[in-house]
C-alpha cells in the first residue's frame, strides 16, 4: 500500500513541476515576443491639430475634443471636422 502511495506522490510531484516549468517557458517567451514587437514595430504618428479661425473654436476646446476622442477610441479615432450646432 505504501508503494502505491509513494508512486502516486512521486507522479504528482513530477507532473506539477513539469507543468510549472512549461508555463514558465510560455510566460518568458510571451514577454520576449512583446518586447521584440514593441522594439521593432513602427510607431503610429498622431495627427496634428489644425487650428482654423473659421471654425470659431479655440485651440483649448479642440485639444479637449481630441483628448476625449483619443480616450474613448483608444487612440484609433480621428476628428475630421468640427461643426457648431445651434
Amino acid at each position: 500500500m505504501t508503494e502505491n502511495l509513494n508512486l502516486a506522490l512521486q507522479l504528482l510531484l513530477v507532473g506539477m513541476l513539469s507543468v510549472f516549468f512549461i508555463l514558465g517557458i510560455v510566460v518568458a517567451l510571451g514577454r520576449i515576443l512583446i518586447f521584440l514587437v514593441n522594439k521593432f514595430s513602427p510607431e503610429i504618428a498622431k495627427p496634428q491639430i489644425v487650428s482654423r479661425s473659421k471654425t470659431g473654436f479655440s485651440k483649448q476646446k479642440l485639444a479637449v475634443l481630441t483628448a476625449v476622442v483619443d480616450v474613448v477610441t483608444e487612440n484609433k479615432g480621428v476628428i475630421k471636422s468640427v461643426k457648431k450646432l445651434n
